[in-house]
Formats: structure tokens, C-alpha cells, sequence
């Protein structure tokens, strides 16, 4: 036999017991076995380099070093989903989707899985990329570590696309975290909190070698791709199963609310069986096709709702209310709480909104509180046991001065939240714009965080975020934790920043209420700062889905002087405050005022480009049908509920060819 052969055959051996231990859970073979079958391989392959083969069973090991994890933007965005927490939310989903899909409406319910989200990119059947969810339109490139779980195969089987991506979780298994933990315990060190947190954190380490040693799994549920094999989320998951990926047999096809609330009794009772942590249930619209013509909202898939399990509570002292300032100057009471154990982790602060909700509740200093841990990640105050309280305690009187610089405090009607109007002089203000300034979605100024843009002000070398782009290597070495090298990324993150596109600058200004998606169409509609700056608020409201309230903002935020000045240093500094000129060279006003919907499959274009080319061309590509519509795209396999609506609404129906004539 040659050595090739020899090769080729032991790989394929230990995929197949790779797949029957960590995904079947069937062994054939004893540990021992394997690793001389494994050892025997990793000696042929360094004898023989020229074998070299990426999806190699070798390669779980581990040993690859990683310092600084690539940013990569996704093919698909991962977008969050709709919580609901009762049979009435549940019931109301159902009804709005069956205003916008005739027919037939079928259901998949699928345990929603406590871990790190993540994206697996195959192609040819070979995992290429690995990425974290981020904020869900980009994230760290983590492929080396996530090689090294060997419920993730490196190489697939059966009749898989030739490219697509397939999302899932990276969990910690109970059994995995509890083995950790005692030996945590026994080397005198503290254990870790929640098996959540741990798995999460294993994945950026810098050692791929250290994040083998870790019982890490994978549970995958979702595929996106173009021109895939199946039509069905059901289907999808018995596909992705053959292909060799480790599916949860639980999924369960219901056809009413009536069935999904069975499913959601039963695993919200024997949820405590499972190997791994679940907080709810998944309940999404079974067929693809009436998926795409649900679509999304900003934020969400409209075919897709998370039910949350009930809640738990603890009981516990709140011992102290503090007011936190945020960098819009809002105010937040916290409560610090005599620390208690609540759903894994160690709660010692929890939120109380505001002032009502203070004397809604009748909290006071020294009540003995319940607190919750919902779908909410930080813990809330719920309710009083009044029984234990003091009864000398005094009401909670809310402060009138910010805790920081004693500016007497604002509450502006219609507004939950009293501020602190001191934007310029007020500590967490002028920290908490910086750090919006320099966030991930915003400048992404590598080598700096958070802490140290704290540490820069408080040193009284920044006051605003124009002062970064002024800093020297020399003013920054002396503060504490700063040594030569990370002055010199951070000075490097900060020129590399110069080059972040328009619209992320624009949200990184922190202009009130003009988040990622408000930035975006207003860095589109004006192309420039200084067209947008000279908008007035009749102009702003022109702009499809900007209010008032934006345009107020917008043009207040312009009005003031040391706004501009700030604008004008950064435009001198050499900061991206139009757009791209090669942005521009694709963009047109042709469907300026055009509202299209698309729907089926396309031969020429798929469909995020044919959505982003009718954008780029100035016209609205929107999620369903309305009086408000101009054309339906239609593609094959189109939906009948939307073709029905757009003859019944008189809209204009046309092909893919005909829409690409139009341009």
C-alpha cells in the first residue's frame, strides 16, 4: 500500500470514530485505539509534508497561535430574535404572520441552546472560516480554535452544497464544566462562574492547543446559502445531520400554537435532563420560501420568535442605591445587593430603571428584595418582601444633582429618565462619548478599549474624541499598564480608524437617537457631513423612516458650535466624512421613489444583491406588499400569498430581466 493511501485511509478511519464518539455518542473503538491510530498519522504526515491536507483529524490538537483575531464581516447577517414569554405573545405572533402568508402556516420548535453563537463557513465540503456572531454583522475570525471541537467536522459527507454557511452554538456540556471546575478547585484556584461564560471565553483564547484540552461541543441549527438542496427548516436540519453535523434530535414540527405550548411544557419541565444548559424554546416558519417572504424587521427575522423558560428569582438585601451617569447624561439607579446565586452566575447589582419604577415598587435601602433573571442579561429588581422591612426605613427620595459633578438633574416630559445636562463638564459623559466613539460598530480603534480611554482622561490628555487623532506614543507610556508595544498599537489603531467608511464615523459621532441603521440611510440620502449639517428638519423627515424626533436631534446637534468644531477637526485630521467615491460611482437616483418587493429565486442576481442594487439606485426595497408599492420582483418559485396581494393592490409584477432593464 503506498504511503498516500496509508494516509488517506487512517484520516477517513478517525473521521468516522470522531463522528460516532463526539456526535453519535456511539463509540466502535477505546480511547487507547485511537490515539495510536492518531499518533501513527501525525508521524506519516510530518515524514511526508507533501500530503498536507487542512481538514486532517491531526489538526484537532490544537497548537496554532493566535494574538489578534481578524474582524470579518458576514456573508449573512446573524441577526437576534424576538423574545416572548407567554401563550398570548406566542398567539399574537401567529396572528401577524398569518396577516401577511395565506395558506398553510407549519412550525419547527427547537431548544434554544446557552452558548457562544457562532458561523461556520464550508465550502467544497472543507470548514474554511469560523466566526463569532460580533454584533452580528461582523465578527472575530476564530477558525483555529474551533478546529480543535471535534463535534465540528473538518470535512463533510453525502450531498452538501458547494458553499454555504451554518450557524449553531459552542457549549460547555454540565459533565464537561463540573470535570473543570473540580480541577480548578484543586490546584487552589477560584472556579468558573457558568458554563456559558467559560465556553465563550475558550474560544479567543491565543493557544488553540489550550482550547483542545477543553470538552467544548457544537450544536448546530441554521444553514444560509444560495441554491440549497432542501425547502423546508425541518429538512435543513436532517440534511445538515447526514452531511456529519452534531443536530439535536429534539426539533418537532407543530401546526398551531396549541402544539408548540405542549413542546414548551414538556422541555421547560425536563429541561434539567439535558447534558447542557437551555434558557427556551425557538419556534420558526418551517418552509423557506414563506421565511423569505416574511423577511426581517431591523433587528429580527419576522418568521422566527424565542420563548423564554419562566424566570428565576432569588431573594436577597439591597443594601445600597447609587445613580449610575451614562454618556447621554442618562441617570440609572442601581441596587448593590448582598450577593446571591441566580440562573449560574453571582448577582450583586441589578437595575431599577428610574424613579418610577423606584416608588412603583417602594424600594428602600435594607428591603429585602426579589430579583430576576429573565431574557433581560442584567438582573432587575421585580418585587419587595415587606414582611422582613424595617419599619423605621424611609422612602427612597431620588436624587436631585448628578452623583458626578452636582449639575441639578433634568427630567423632560415624555422622557423616562432624569439626565444631567453637563454634556461638557460631566465625567462619564465625556468618557462614555469616547468610548461610543472608539466602540466595535463605531472606530473600531484597535488597541484601544474602554479602560484605557478612561485612564487618557482622567490624565487629562483627551477631553473629546478629536483629541485621539492628536496623541503622541510619549504622552500615553507613562500611564499605568502601558508599555511600548501597546502604545504603539494604540497609536496605530488610531490612524488605521482614519479610514473607517462614512456612515460608522457618522454613528460614531453619538448624535442622540441616530443608532447603526439611522446612520447608514442618512449617510446615503446626503452623501456628505456637510450636506447633512446644512439639512434642515423638513428636509430630514423627507428621508424614508426619519421622524421628528431624529431630525430634532440632528439639527440640534449641528447647531451647536463646539459640535462643528469638533466635525471640522476630524475632517482635518483625514477622517471619512463623505462617502467613498467608488461607493458613489455605483449609486444612482434611478428608483428614487420607488418601493420594490422581491420575491422568489433569481437566475442572474441573487437576492441581497438584487436588494442592494435598488438601493444603491435610490429606491426601498421593503419586506412585504402595501398600498405604498411600486413593483413585485418576481422570481420563480414566488410565493402565491404575495403574488395574490400585489394583483389585488394593482402593484406592478415584474421579471428579473425587466427590473435589470430598468437600470
Amino acid at each position: 500500500m503506498s504511503i498516500e493511501r496509508k494516509i488517506n485511509e487512517l484520516r477517513e478511519e478517525l473521521r468516522r470514530h470522531n463522528y460516532n464518539y463526539y456526535v453519535l455518542d456511539k463509540p466502535e473503538i477505546d480511547d487507547y485505539t485511537f490515539d495510536q491510530k492518531l499518533k501513527e498519522l501525525q508521524q506519516l504526515e510530518a515524514a511526508h509534508p507533501e500530503y498536507y491536507d487542512a481538514s486532517s483529524p491531526t489538526l484537532r490538537v490544537g497548537g496554532e497561535i493566535t494574538k489578534n483575531f481578524e474582524t470579518v464581516r458576514h456573508e449573512y447577517r446573524m441577526y437576534s430574535l424576538d423574545n416572548s414569554y407567554s401563550q398570548e405573545d406566542l398567539e399574537d405572533w401567529e396572528k401577524r404572520i398569518k396577516k401577511l402568508i395565506d395558506g398553510k402556516v407549519e412550525y419547527v420548535c427547537e431548544l434554544k441552546y446557552d452558548g457562544a453563537s457562532i458561523s461556520l463557513t464550508y465550502e467544497e465540503g472543507k470548514l474554511v472560516r469560523a466566526v463569532t456572531r460580533g454584533d452580528g454583522v461582523q465578527g472575530d475570525d476564530i477558525t483555529n480554535n474551533v478546529k480543535t471541537i471535534r463535534s465540528i467536522p473538518l470535512q463533510l459527507k453525502g450531498d452538501y452544497p458547494a458553499k454555504f454557511d451554518i450557524r449553531g452554538e459552542i457549549i460547555l456540556p454540565l459533565a464537561g464544566f463540573a470535570e473543570m471546575n473540580a480541577a480548578r478547585v484543586e490546584a487552589g484556584e477560584e472556579p468558573y462562574s457558568n458554563p456559558r461564560n467559560t465556553a465563550s471565553g475558550s474560544l479567543k483564547l491565543q493557544d488553540s492547543a489550550e482550547v483542545s484540552k477543553r470538552p467544548l461541543d457544537c450544536l448546530l441549527y441554521s444553514i444560509k446559502g444560495e441554491n440549497l438542496n432542501f425547502k423546508t427548516q425541518y429538512e435543513g436540519l436532517e440534511k445538515a445531520r447526514s452531511w456529519g453535523f452534531k443536530v439535536p434530535e429534539v426539533a418537532q414540527l407543530t401546526a398551531s400554537t396549541e402544539e408548540t405550548l405542549k413542546f414548551l411544557e414538556y422541555w421547560d419541565e425536563h429541561r434539567h435532563d439535558l447534558p447542557y444548559e437551555t434558557d427556551g424554546v425557538v419556534i420558526k416558519v418551517n418552509d423557506l420560501q414563506q421565511q423569505e417572504e416574511l423577511g426581517y424587521t431591523a433587528k429580527a427575522p419576522r418568521w422566527a420568535m424565542a420563548y423564554k423558560f419562566k424566570t428565576e428569582q432569588a431573594e436577597t438585601l439591597l443594601e445600597k442605591i447609587t445613580y449610575q451617569v451614562g454618556r447621554t447624561g442618562a441617570i440609572t439607579p442601581v441596587a448593590n445587593l448582598t450577593p446571591v446565586q441566580l440562573a449560574g452566575t453571582i448577582v450583586k447589582r441589578a437595575s431599577l430603571h428610574n424613579a418610577d419604577q423606584i416608588a412603583k415598587l417602594d424600594v428602600r435601602e435594607g428591603d429585602s428584595v426579589f430579583v430576576e433573571k429573565g431574557g433581560e442579561i442584567i438582573p432587575k429588581i421585580v418585587g419587595v418582601d415587606f414582611e422582613k422591612r424595617d419599619p423605621k426605613s424611609e422612602p427612597t427620595v431620588y436624587i436631585t444633582n448628578c452623583p458626578e459633578c452636582e449639575t441639578p438633574l433634568v427630567r423632560e416630559e415624555g422622557e423616562a429618565q432624569h439626565y444631567c445636562p453637563n454634556e461638557m463638564g460631566c465625567p462619564p459623559q465625556i468618557i462614555g462619548r469616547i468610548q461610543h466613539f472608539i466602540s466595535r460598530k463605531a472606530m473600531d480603534i484597535e488597541g484601544l478599549g474602554g479602560e484605557t480611554v478612561a485612564l487618557l482622561v482622567n490624565a487629562g490628555l483627551i477631553q473629546n474624541y478629536a483629541d485621539l487623532y492628536e496623541l503622541k506614543k510619549e504622552q500615553i507610556l507613562p500611564l499605568e499598564r502601558m508599555a511600548e508595544k501597546s502604545a504603539d498599537n494604540l497609536i496605530k489603531g488610531i490612524e488605521a480608524s482614519k479610514a473607517v467608511p462614512f456612515e460608522r464615523v457618522l454613528f460614531a459621532l453619538g448624535i442622540r437617537y441616530v443608532g447603526e441603521t439611522v446612520a447608514r440611510k442618512l449617510a446615503k440620502e446626503f452623501k456628505s457631513i456637510d450636506a447633512l449639517a446644512e439639512a434642515g428638519e423638513e428636509r430630514l423627515v423627507g428621508v424614508d423612516e426619519i421622524g421628528s424626533r431624529i431630525a430634532e436631534s440632528v439639527v440640534g446637534f449641528f447647531a451647536e458650535d463646539r459640535n462643528r468644531q469638533l466635525i471640522s477637526r476630524l475632517k482635518n485630521y483625514g477622517l471619512q466624512l463623505e462617502l467613498d467615491a467608488s461607493v458613489l460611482e455605483n449609486q444612482t437616483e434611478k428608483l428614487k421613489g420607488l418601493t420594490f418587493v422581491i420575491s422568489g429565486v433569481f437566475e442572474r442576481i441573487s437576492r441581497t444583491d438584487l436588494k442592494k442594487t435598488i438601493e444603491d439606485n435610490g429606491g426601498k426595497a421593503a419586506g412585504s406588499i402595501s398600498s405604498k408599492t411600486n413593483y413585485l420582483v418576481a422570481g420563480d418559485n414566488m410565493g402565491p400569498s404575495k403574488l395574490e396581494k400585489a394583483e389585488k393592490l394593482g402593484v406592478t409584477i415584474i421579471s428579473e430581466d425587466e427590473f435589470l432593464e430598468m437600470l
